[in-house]
């Protein structure tokens, strides 16, 4: 008999084959092979991936991670969400510090990088142009993303980098019953909606526009995972006892979360 862990790396493999094999949105995959085809000099001689690219993690995880899309030189050079680029370097030095990967480097899919607890996907899963994929586009891709949802089916926590993956983090918890007219984007904002429904947490987007200009510092990072460490580490246990205390919806900071005892550790 098939463990159910191991059931759900086989149907997250699946998934995953199905996604790479895509080719629903003509404009990005257009995109994605001239980007491949033309390269990077400072990746010269490197074969990119030039393929959609599907989520990465463990498939036990309590933290679903949601960015945009894969970046033109990044997922779309190395095959793998958040790798090789400099969005990838915050966000993987932020998760080791807060205990969710196992090492602070993301640079290729044989890198020994592994996610704990954790797992990282996108509402988009081409490079799109200018980082701008069209309503259309978002909706072809939309199916992947809620499969993935139903199979990872500890995720507690989803953390949404930038406010795209935001609106895509609400529409999901919207689809499930949450009453979703109050959230709105905000960085470090922790919204609770209950025990059934996973906590949502926003960020500014690791992008270069926001960390080179001071948008985004690195403390600011740790305080968004720190609040995802405290919110995964306390709906784990005794779920089913907090379950009747707790109702309704709040909204805290990442620092609130942060000051009661989820700091991020080394």
């Amino acid at each position: 008999m098939t463990a159910p862990g191991a059931a759900r790396v086989d149907s997250l493999t699946a998934l995953a084959r199905d996604i790479v094999a895509c080719r629903a949105c003509a404009r990005l995959r257009r995109h994605c092979e001239a980007v491949a085809a033309r390269g990077k000099p400072e990746f010269r001689g490197w074969t990119y991936w030039g393929r959609p690219v599907p989520g990465f993690g463990d498939p036990e995880a309590a933290l679903l991670v949601v960015g945009l899309a894969p970046a033109a030189h990044g997922g779309n050079r190395t095959g793998r969400m958040f790798t090789g680029d400099g969005s990838a370097a915050w966000l993987i030095r932020a998760m080791y510090r807060a205990g969710f990967a196992n090492q602070p480097t993301s640079e290729r899919r044989d890198d020994g990088l592994r996610l704990l607890g954790a797992y990282m996907t996108a509402p988009v899963r081409c490079a799109p142009p200018d980082n701008k994929p069209t309503r259309a586009e978002f909706a072809r891709c939309r199916p992947f993303l809620r499969r993935e949802i139903a199979l990872l089916g500890r995720v507690r926590v989803y953390l949404a980098l930038g406010r795209v993956a935001f609106d895509a983090c609400r529409e999901l918890l919207g689809a499930h019953g949450a009453d979703v007219r109050g959230l709105r984007f905000a960085h470090g904002a922790v919204y609770e909606l209950g025990p059934a429904l996973p906590a949502l947490i926003a960020s500014y987007h690791p992008s270069r526009q926001n960390t080179n200009t001071g948008k985004l510092t690195e403390a600011m990072l740790d305080d968004v995972f720190a609040a995802a460490r405290g919110l995964v580490d306390r709906r784990r246990p005794a779920e089913d006892r907090r379950a009747a205390a707790r109702h309704g919806a709040r909204i805290a900071t990442a620092g609130d979360l942060a000051a009661q005892g989820g700091r991020a550790h080394a």
